[in-house]
């Protein structure tokens, strides 16, 4: 269908290894693209998983370095390099090379565990997640979320209410950005005392339908409850946006120079400004930094 790539995306770490294995099998030998696989750490997994898949053919693992493996993020880099030596799947890289890079991200780890940056919750094995099926980066914001609201030892009570409010709002998936979605709301319904005492806008999208058909119809009584006298979606909903690509191509008129500009420009306007500028001034070798680009000076 035109598509360069297939990447399987286990933002929670549910995928097992030999569910991994038969699903990377049948992919490989359906089509003829490379397979990838993302997966996370957050329910000790990782390393297993990524084993078989490899067995089983895929092309493309993604993994971290040690000091800023497991947990929530991913695999191990090295030990999955160490795992592969010498054998058919061998990946060439250095483990001697990846001991620098080791090297110089230990000491930044401690220097944002001190800080707070990283909190060591989120840098430990959690099987919980086997039973809330949360992904890593949902459960490092909420971690985040209730620390700022010296609210921490309620982790466990918003663990619990997830997979109540994604029941309640037709079972989205949990990825960017349902998933947050989800988890601000189980956390306003743990904070408030009272279950959907205060709803956000963003949950009331998804039970309104902004965000389309959810893979589970919503009870209409949970609809009334939270809408009100508000009628839901029932159409595609981008059905309702105004066709814009030919006011986006006349805005982006200034930096254009391939076809992907204009989709850029549509999706991240104001870094893909700042990314136009800056190739433009890299192109004609101009001081971009301090010049003028209303009156057109430039030094070089």
């Amino acid at each position: 269908m035109g598509a360069d790539s297939i990447c399987i995306k286990d933002m929670s770490g549910l995928l097992t290894p030999y569910t991994a294995y038969d699903l990377v099998k049948t992919l490989k030998e359906s089509v003829k693209i490379p397979i990838q696989l993302h997966t996370h750490y957050t329910t000790g997994l990782a390393s297993m998983t990524i084993l078989k898949a490899v067995e089983a053919g895929v092309d493309i693992v993604d993994t971290a370095i040690s000091p800023m493996a497991m947990g929530t993020s991913q695999a191990p880099t090295e030990a999955i390099v160490a795992t592969l030596q010498g054998t058919e799947y061998d990946t060439g890289l250095d483990l001697k090379q990846l001991d620098k890079i080791c090297k110089y991200f230990t000491p930044l780890r401690e220097e944002y565990l001190k800080s707070g940056l990283l909190d060591p919750k989120v840098l430990k094995v959690d099987v919980n997640c086997l039973l809330y099926q949360v992904p890593g980066g949902m459960l490092s914001n909420m971690v985040s979320q209730l620390k700022q609201m010296g609210q921490s030892d309620k982790l466990n009570e918003v663990l619990e209410e997830i997979p109540r409010v994604r029941e309640d709002a037709g079972y989205p998936p949990l990825v960017t950005p349902t998933s947050q979605i989800v988890g601000n709301q189980a956390v306003l319904n743990v904070i408030m005392g009272e279950r959907y005492k205060n709803v956000s806008k963003e949950f009331k999208g998804i039970v309104r339908g902004e965000y389309g058909r959810t893979p589970a119809p919503i009870k209409p009584e949970f609809v009334k409850k939270i809408l009100g006298n508000e009628k839901p979606i029932t159409h595609r909903p981008a059905d309702d946006l105004k066709p814009e690509l030919d006011e986006l191509r006349e805005k982006v008129k200034p930096w254009e120079e391939q076809e992907e500009d204009v989709l850029s420009y549509a999706l991240f306007e104001q870094v893909a400004t700042k990314f136009f500028e800056y190739r433009k001034a890299k192109k004609y070798g101009l001081d971009a930094d301090n010049g003028d680009a209303k009156l057109g000076v430039h030094s070089v």
